[in-house]
C-alpha cells in the first residue's frame, strides 16, 4: 500500500500564501485558478499585507485564518520559504505544494535546506510536492492550483516541465484526450514520482498516466510502480543520449548507455517509451481507444498503392509484421472486391472506393474477421468524399482522385456513401474487436469524425498511425509484466581477480573450463600434468588481453605451452598467468553477458555477439538484473545477428537454452553482490551441446 495522498488531491479546505493581485507573479495565476471552485472547499488567500485579493479578502498570516486549513500552496520569495512551511504545519495542513525555487537546483546550500524542510513535513505527518514545482490539479476533485487550465479526461500527467505540460496539452485537445490529474514533480523532496504513480494506479478516474521525467529518484523503484498500475503508463524521457557517467571499464560499460538503461526498464515494466511530445500524444490517444492485442500480424489497407507502401514500411519501422496474407483471406478478399485491386498485403483498393465506398467497410470486416490478422492499418484517402475541412491541416486540397465524379450530386453521393462506409465499419469492429488505426488525408471529415467517435485512432500522419498500432498490440493479451526480484545481498566479493571472479561465478553453477593460475614456469607444468591439451595461456591483470597479444590458443602439449609462456612473459613481464584446457569452438557461436549497476535503475545486463568484435558490432540487448532465462533466450532470439543462433550455411544451430540458463545465473551473481559495479563473461560459447565461460572479470564500485 503507497502512501495516502488524499489530502494532496481531494483536501477539505486550501489556502494559497502569496496569492497575488499582480499577473506578473504566479502566486496571482493559482490564486485565479483556486477560485475556479469556491463553492466545492472554503478557499484561503494569504497575503502578508492583507487587504484583498482578486476581489477577496485576504489574510496576512495563516494563523489570521482562524481555523484549520488541510492543504497550503506556498508561492512565497524563497528566503521565506521555511517559515511559511512552519506556519502552515502549524495550522494544521496535512498536504503542502511548495512552488517557491531556490533549494536543491541551486547547489549544496539548497539541497541541505530542502532535506531540512521534508524531514520537518514528514516528522508532522504531512506530505510536500516540490518545492520548485509549478502546482497541481485534479479535474475530479475540482482542485486546481496550477497556473493553466487541463481539460477533463482519463489521464494523469506527471512533469519535471510546466511548458512541456501545455504542450502536451495542446495536443491531446484534437485527439479529444483530457486530464484526471496534473502534478508538476518539482524537486520532489518528499512526494517522488513513484508516491504519484502508485496513487494514480489506485485512482478510478485514471485511466492512464503520462511521465515526463529528467530524473527517476530510484528508478527501479519506478519501473516496479508502472509494472503493478494494471494501466498504461507513457514515459517521455530527456537526456537518453548522453553516456553513463560511470568510467567504463569493461565492454558492458563503454556499450552501456542512460538510454540503454531506461529503455530496458520501460521493455521490462511495460511503459511506453516515447521521445517526443507529440509522440507521446499519438501513444495516448491510441491507448484510450478501441481493443489491444499481443499480435503483431498487421494488415495495411489502402485505396492507392503509394500510401500502402509506405505504411507498410512505417508499419515494419514501428515494429509490427506485415506478412502476405494466406490463400484463404486472399480468396474471402476477391469475393469483395474487384478484379484489380491487390489482396496480398498491403490490400489495395485500386480505386475501388470511388465506385462503391461500401467497399471499404466490406474490406475491413474481412480483415477484422481473418485469423493470421492481429490488426489492420487502413490508409489514404477515405474521409476525402465527405471531407469538409478542405484537406490535410488546411493545407491539401479536397477532391478525390482517379476521375471522380465532383459535380455537386455525384460528391453528395460518394459523401453519403462514405458515411454509411464509415458506420458500418464500426460496427463491423464492435462485433469483431481488434486493433484499428486509420490514417487520412482528411482526419477531420465527417467520415473520420464517425470512426473516432466509435474508438477509431484517427492520424494525418502515416508514421503517426503505425506507431499508435504499435502502442495498441504492445502488451495487450500478453498480461502484466514481472519485474525479477532483487536477491538477497551475498557475503561481498572479495577477490576480483580472474580466479576469484571466476570461483564466484562457479559456486552460482557457471560452466568453466579446467584451468589453473601460475606464477611461474614450475607451475605452469605442474597445470599441463593436471588437465590436458590442448591449451591456452592468458596473462592475468589486463584488460584486453588479446588487443595485448596476452592470450595464446591451441597450445598443443606442454612444450608449445612453455615457449608460449617464455615468449609471453618476455614481453608482457604480467605478474601472473592462467593456464586453461581449450574449449572445443567447433560450430560455436560466441556470446557477451554482462551486468552494469545503475545509479538509478540497479543492476542492468547486457546481452549479445561477443568475443574480440563486440564493441565493434553493437550487437547486444539490455534488460533488468537478475534476467530469468525464459527473458535472456528471448533477448538472445531478438539479435540483429539471431540467426547465427539457428545455424546458417550448413552449421548446427546452437543450444540457446543453455546459454540463456547461463545468463541467468551470471545476472543473478551480479544481483546478489551491490558491491560490484561490473561483472561481465565474454567470451560466453554457446555451441549445439551446450555453453561454456571463457573469461570472465568484475569491477567493484
Amino acid at each position: 500500500m503507497g502512501r495516502d495522498l488524499t489530502a494532496l488531491f481531494d483536501p477539505g479546505s486550501v489556502a494559497v500564501v502569496g496569492a497575488s493581485d499582480d499577473p506578473a507573479k504566479y502566486g496571482h495565476a493559482v490564486a485565479s485558478q483556486a477560485l475556479r471552485a469556491p463553492g466545492r472547499r472554503p478557499v484561503h488567500l494569504v497575503n502578508r499585507r492583507g487587504g484583498t485579493v482578486l476581489g477577496r479578502t485576504a489574510a496576512p498570516s495563516l494563523a489570521a485564518i482562524g481555523e484549520p486549513v488541510e492543504l497550503v500552496v506556498i508561492s512565497v520569495p524563497g528566503a521565506g520559504f521555511e517559515a511559511a512551511v512552519d506556519d502552515a504545519l502549524a495550522c494544521g495542513a496535512r498536504a503542502i505544494v511548495g512552488i517557491t525555487a531556490g533549494f536543491a537546483e541551486a547547489g549544496p546550500e539548497g539541497l541541505a535546506r530542502q532535506r531540512a524542510v521534508a524531514a520537518r513535513v514528514r516528522a508532522a505527518g504531512a506530505v510536500l510536492v516540490g518545492p520548485n514545482c509549478l502546482g497541481i490539479a485534479d479535474n475530479t476533485t475540482e482542485l486546481y492550483l496550477a497556473s493553466d487550465r487541463f481539460a477533463p479526461g482519463g489521464v494523469a500527467l506527471l512533469s519535471q516541465s510546466g511548458n512541456l505540460a501545455l504542450e502536451l496539452q495542446l495536443r491531446a485537445a484534437p485527439h479529444g484526450l483530457g486530464f484526471s490529474r496534473f502534478v508538476s514533480l518539482g524537486n520532489q523532496a518528499d512526494v517522488t514520482l513513484v508516491d504519484l504513480v502508485e496513487d494514480c494506479a489506485r485512482h478510478e478516474a485514471t485511466a492512464a498516466i503520462a511521465v515526463y521525467a529528467e530524473d527517476f529518484g530510484d528508478g527501479r523503484a519506478f519501473a516496479r510502480a508502472a509494472a503493478a498500475a494494471g494501466k498504461p503508463v507513457v514515459l517521455l524521457s530527456a537526456g537518453r543520449g548522453a553516456a553513463s557517467a560511470r568510467s567504463a571499464q569493461s565492454h558492458t560499460g563503454a556499450l552501456t548507455t542512460s538510454a540503454d538503461v531506461v529503455a530496458a526498464a520501460c521493455r521490462d515494466a511495460g511503459v511506453e517509451l516515447v521521445h517526443t511530445p507529440r509522440e507521446m500524444t499519438v501513444v495516448l490517444a491510441a491507448l484510450s481507444a478501441g481493443p489491444r492485442t499481443s499480435g503483431r500480424r498487421t494488415a495495411v489497407f489502402t485505396d492507392g498503392g503509394g500510401h500502402g507502401a509506405i505504411a507498410a514500411d512505417a508499419a515494419e519501422d514501428a515494429g509490427l509484421d506485415v506478412p502476405e496474407l494466406g490463400a484463404r483471406a486472399q480468396e474471402r478478399l476477391r469475393a469483395v472486391l474487384w478484379e484489380q485491386s491487390a489482396v496480398g498485403n498491403p490490400v489495395d483498393l485500386a480505386g475501388m472506393g470511388e465506385q462503391n465506398p461500401r467497399s471499404y467497410a466490406d474490406t475491413v470486416a474481412e480483415l477484422l474477421a481473418a485469423d493470421e490478422v492481429d490488426a489492420v492499418l487502413m490508409t489514404g484517402y477515405f474521409g476525402g468524399y465527405a471531407a469538409s475541412d478542405g484537406g490535410l491541416g488546411g493545407g491539401l486540397g479536397g477532391g478525390s482522385a482517379g476521375g471522380a465524379d465532383h459535380s455537386p450530386d455525384g460528391g453528395s453521393a460518394l459523401a453519403q456513401g462514405e458515411q454509411r462506409a464509415a458506420r458500418a465499419i464500426a460496427a463491423h469492429l464492435a462485433a469483431a474487436p481488434k486493433p484499428l488505426v486509420v490514417q487520412s488525408m482528411y482526419p477531420r471529415s465527417p467520415s473520420c469524425r464517425i470512426l473516432a467517435a466509435a474508438g477509431v485512432p484517427v492520424f494525418a500522419a502515416t508514421e503517426d498511425a503505425a506507431r499508435a498500432l504499435a502502442a495498441m498490440t504492445a502488451r495487450g493479451a500478453a498480461g502484466p509484466p514481472a519485474l525479477p526480484a532483487l536477491p538477497a545481498p551475498a557475503a561481498p566479493l572479495r577477490d576480483t581477480g580472474y580466479h576469484g571472479v571466476r570461483a564466484l561465478l562457479d559456486s552460482a553453477g557457471v560452466p568453466f573450463p579446467p584451468a589453473r593460475e601460475i606464477t611461474d614456469e614450475a607451475g605452469l607444468l605442474a597445470a599441463a600434468r593436471e588437465f590436458e591439451g590442448p591449451y591456452v595461456l592468458k596473462a592475468l591483470h589486463l584488460l584486453h588481453k588479446s588487443d595485448a597479444g596476452g592470450v595464446a590458443l591451441r597450445l598443443a602439449d606442454a612444450d608449445a605451452l612453455l615457449a608460449a609462456h617464455r615468449d609471453m612473459h618476455a614481453r608482457l613481464g604480467a605478474p601472473s598467468y592462467s593456464v586453461e584446457a581449450m574449449a572445443d569452438l567447433t560450430d560455436g557461436v560466441e556470446l557477451i553477458v554482462g551486468v552494469n549497476r545503475d545509479p538509478r535503475f540497479g543492476p542492468v545486463a547486457m546481452v549479445g555477439l561477443g568475443g574480440v568484435l563486440t564493441e565493434t558490432l553493437r550487437d547486444v540487448a539490455f534488460a533488468l538484473a537478475p534476467v530469468p532465462a525464459r527473458r535472456a533466450e528471448a533477448l538472445l532470439r531478438g539479435l540483429r545477428t539471431a540467426a547465427l543462433l539457428k545455424g546458417v550455411r550448413g552449421r548446427p544451430a546452437v543450444d540457446v537454452a543453455a546459454a540463456a540458463a547461463v545468463i541467468e545465473r551470471v545476472t543473478a551473481v551480479a544481483a546478489a553482490h551491490p558491491e560490484i559495479a561490473e561483472l561481465e563473461v565474454n567470451p560466453l560459447l554457446v555451441r549445439p551441446d551446450g555453453a561454456v565461460a571463457l573469461d570472465a572479470r568484475a569491477v567493484l564500485l
